[in-house]
This record gives C-alpha cells, sequence and structure tokens, in this order.
C-alpha cells in the first residue's frame, strides 16, 4: 500500500471520510473490472481540507493495480445501444466548439464501441488506448488495429497529433491524474478539445447515499466534484469550456441493480419486472455523473 497526496495541491491535509474496509488478501482482476454489481469495498476516502478533493488513500501500488486492470475483462454488449446513445449525444455537442475531426483518441475504450460511434460521426481516424486485453480482442478489425493495448502512459503517441481526446468513466481510476493530463496537453492539437465524462461527487444522489453510493468504489482513486474537476484542468493550463450534469440512459434492470438495496430485494424487484415486461424498459435519468469540455 502506497500514500496517495491531493492531487491539486500536493498537501497531505487531510480529513477522513470513510475507513478502508476491505481485505487486500482479496483484491483480485474481477475487483478491477468494471460494471460489476456494486459492492461497497474501498479505501480509505479522505477530503484534502485546502482544495476539498475526494481521494483515496493509501492504495495499492500502481504497479499492482496495472497488471489488475490487464488482467480484467467486462462485456459491454447488453449495455452498448445505450451507452452509445448517451456518449455518442456528448460527443455531438462538440460540433458547438468548432470541433475538427481528423483524430480522435479515447482512453479506457474496452471494445471499442464507443470508437465505432465516433467513425459514424464522420471522425476519420480513431483511437484508443485499453490494458484489458480480452476487451481488446471482441473489437471490430477496423477499429482494433488502433488500439494500444496498456496503460495511457507517456510517449504512446506523438505531440499535438489529436484533434479530439475523449475519456468515459476513467478519470477517476487514475492513480496519477496529473501526469494523465499532463501527457493529455501534450499529445493534444492546438485548440484540439477534450471530453471527459465522469462520477461528481458532489451531485445530489451521490451526497444523499454518501457510502453507499457506488462510485464510493475501490477502483476510484480521486473522485471529482465540478469545482475540483475546473481546478485540475485549469493546473495543467486547458482552457474550461464548460463542466455540466450528466445524463445516462440504461434499462430499468440496470439501475437496479446500482441502487443500494440487498441482493434479495434486487432480484426480487427485477422479477417483478421481467413479469411485466418492463425489465428492458429504457431510463433516462441524471444519476450523479459530469462532463467536461476544454481547449488546449
Amino acid at each position: 500500500m502506497i500514500d496517495q497526496s491531493c492531487a491539486i495541491c500536493k498537501k497531505n491535509n487531510f480529513e477522513i471520510i470513510y475507513e478502508a474496509n476491505f481485505d487486500v488478501k482479496k483484491v483480485n482482476e474481477k475487483t478491477f473490472s468494471a460494471r460489476r454489481l456494486p459492492d461497497q469495498v474501498h479505501f480509505r476516502f479522505v477530503r484534502c481540507r485546502i482544495c476539498k478533493l475526494l481521494f483515496s488513500t493509501p492504495i495499492l501500488d500502481q504497479k499492482i493495480i496495472e497488471k489488475l486492470y490487464q488482467k480484467s475483462f467486462v462485456s459491454y454488449d447488453e449495455h452498448i445501444d445505450n451507452l452509445n446513445e448517451t456518449y455518442g449525444y456528448y460527443l455531438s455537442q462538440l460540433e458547438k466548439y468548432n470541433v475538427k475531426k481528423n483524430n480522435l483518441l479515447e482512453i479506457g475504450c474496452g471494445n471499442g464501441f464507443f470508437l465505432k460511434e465516433a467513425k459514424r460521426q464522420g471522425y476519420k481516424n480513431v483511437y484508443g488506448v485499453e490494458p484489458g486485453k480480452k476487451s481488446v480482442d471482441k473489437a471490430l478489425p477496423d477499429i482494433k488495429k488502433n488500439i494500444t493495448i496498456d496503460i495511457f502512459r507517456e510517449g504512446q503517441f506523438k505531440a499535438d497529433f489529436f484533434d479530439v481526446i475523449t475519456c468515459f468513466q476513467t478519470f477517476d481510476h487514475i492513480p496519477d491524474p496529473n501526469s494523465f493530463l499532463k501527457e493529455s496537453y501534450r499529445i493534444l492539437k492546438k485548440d484540439g478539445i477534450i471530453l471527459f465524462l465522469n462520477h461528481d461527487e458532489g451531485a445530489i444522489l451521490n451526497r444523499v447515499l454518501g457510502e453507499r453510493s457506488p462510485i464510493i468504489d475501490i477502483e476510484h482513486m480521486y473522485l471529482f466534484n465540478k469545482k475540483t474537476i475546473k481546478k485540475i484542468f485549469k493546473k495543467h493550463n486547458f482552457k474550461v469550456m464548460a463542466v455540466e450534469s450528466v445524463f445516462n440512459i440504461h434499462a430499468l434492470a440496470y439501475w437496479v441493480r446500482l441502487f443500494p438495496l440487498p441482493t434479495p430485494a434486487k432480484k426480487l424487484i427485477i422479477q417483478v419486472f421481467e413479469t411485466f415486461r418492463l425489465v428492458q424498459l429504457k431510463i433516462k435519468i441524471y444519476p450523479g455523473n459530469l462532463v467536461i469540455y476544454a481547449k488546449k
């Protein structure tokens, strides 16, 4: 285990919000596989008294975390249409910022489903970075050839190359967000656009649920709100154009699985929905996420 400091001010002046509640011996690649059922297992969460950033400390060594992600796997099959509807909408919003559509990168691209959506929206060249080889193996051949199987790190791409860099529900997972943003800035073209979508720890729902919120999770190293995410982007010389609350579209059964109820209760509710053929009903809600648009 290694200690983390505030990613914004680099200080260790914090208050403990939630104590750690996990057995390090039981942590494995399944623990670090996205879209698993919320299990309320997490590192110790603290809040910086200076910047108000919420983060985990101590955490597993970064090399161990990288290996766990490399072994992890997630199937997006049942969620692809809904995720594309959500992420595709926010990508389309870049039109109002005079986006160029030559080179687009997605960090944490999984099986590349969003990269296919980006091509549909007219992006000429799409690239991805994804540590989970099993996920990449499911990508379409024309998408897979441009996916780097690795953690996003310095030197993978040349400077001033991308018109757009996207990152969906991944930035919260990064042990070193400063290096992450520094490299993103380097490889982004002048006037290139950042589109990041991640959890908003300041959202009403997350504040009401507290430790029972699905975002209080062992995978999340730093959790941002609208103020703290602006601070860390401005720290790296990005021009922040907007930070907004985000809607998500998912089947009713998916929302039930996320809600902090006992597992037997969740199963019973889903059975009732299945009886009335409501389980796949699409529901659009604001579950407590944010999107940031920023320019180099």
